[in-house]
C-alpha cells in the first residue's frame, strides 16, 4: 500500500449529500478481479450520458477538476453498499483524500486501508471550502503527519483528527498483510515452539 505523508493537490467539488458507493462505483464493473483499472468507472453513471459521452452537467467533467486529488463533498459520503470497489475507484481515479461533514464507517475504514485519507470537517468548514473552490482552480495542501490541512492563501488554516493506529498505518503504507508481516519473527517462533510444520500447512 502506498504510504501517506504529505499532499499538495488540486481540489474538485462534489456539492452532494448521501453519496454512495453504488454510485462511486456502480455494480455492473464490479466483476473484475484486480484491484487497479476502476478508476475508469468511477461515478460512471452520472460521468457520462446514455451515449457514454461525458455529461457536461458532472461537478468532475469540469475543466478546472482535471488532474484534482482531492475530493470534497458533504454528508454522509460512501454510504450505501459495503464494497471495497468504491476506494479502489476513487483512489486509481486519482483521489488520496477525501474531505466531507461525515462518512460511512465501513467505507471510512476501507479508505484507510487502500492508502487514502479519509478527512472529516464540521459543515461550517466544508462550506468554507466550496466557497473557495467556486469558479476557480484550487490548491489545498494535507500534511497527515501534523494533521493539519490548509491553502496558499493563508483563509485555511485547520487541525482534523484521526485515530492513531490508522495515522500510524497510512504514514507507513501498512495495510492488514503488512501490518501481519511486522510480526513475522514472532509468528515463526510461535510456530517453531508449538510444533507447527511450516512446510506442509504451506
Amino acid at each position: 500500500m502506498q504510504a501517506f505523508v504529505t499532499l499538495s493537490g488540486r481540489v474538485a467539488a462534489m456539492d452532494r449529500n448521501n453519496v454512495d458507493t453504488d454510485q462511486i462505483i456502480p455494480k455492473q464493473f464490479l466483476k473484475r478481479i484486480e484491484r487497479t483499472g476502476f478508476g475508469q468507472f468511477l461515478f460512471y453513471d452520472w460521468r457520462f450520458r446514455d451515449d457514454q459521452t461525458p455529461d457536461p452537467d458532472f461537478e468532475l467533467n469540469d475543466p478546472k477538476f482535471s488532474g484534482a486529488t482531492i475530493l470534497v463533498s458533504r454528508r454522509n459520503f460512501g454510504s450505501g453498499s459495503s464494497r471495497e470497489h468504491a476506494p479502489w475507484a476513487l483512489e486509481d481515479y486519482g483521489f488520496r483524500v477525501i474531505i466531507a461533514e461525515s462518512f460511512a464507517d465501513i467505507f471510512y475504514n476501507n479508505c484507510f486501508k487502500n492508502g487514502m485519507l479519509p478527512v472529516a470537517l464540521s459543515e461550517e468548514k466544508i462550506e468554507t471550502l466550496f466557497e473557495r473552490i467556486a469558479g476557480k482552480s484550487y490548491t489545498l495542501h494535507v500534511d497527515l503527519s501534523d494533521q493539519r490541512l490548509y491553502d496558499d492563501e493563508g483563509l485555511v488554516d485547520w487541525k482534523f483528527e484521526v485515530d492513531a493506529f490508522r495515522k500510524h498505518c497510512l504514514l507507513n503504507g501498512l495495510d492488514d498483510i503488512a501490518l501481519t508481516l511486522e510480526h513475522a519473527d514472532a509468528i515463526e517462533a510461535y510456530e517453531k515452539a508449538a510444533g507447527i510444520n511450516q512446510s506442509s500447512a504451506s
